[in-house]
């Protein structure tokens, strides 16, 4: 319902095979068949980055919960 809202107010829809390779096209021609590999070495290294320090944010949350969670614990004499 949303998607045929959003379809019928932009007259736009998601791109088909010949829009994909007219797009494919014009990169090459833009870009130069050179630039497009150093362009997605580039881009994959961005987002290797962005993986690594997710997952470091990730981790040190965790750390951060589970001390908490140590310093709340009360300790009980035996």
């Amino acid at each position: 319902m949303a998607t045929q809202l959003l379809q019928s107010f932009f007259l736009l829809s998601p791109p088909g095979g010949t829009e994909w390779i007219l797009i494919v096209l014009a990169v090459l021609v833009l870009f130069g068949g050179r630039k497009i590999p150093e362009f997605m070495r580039g881009l994959g290294k961005g987002i290797r980055e962005f993986n690594d320090a997710k997952t470091n944010v990730k981790k040190e949350l965790e750390e951060g919960m589970n001390e908490k969670d140590k310093q709340q614990q009360p300790t009980t004499p035996q």
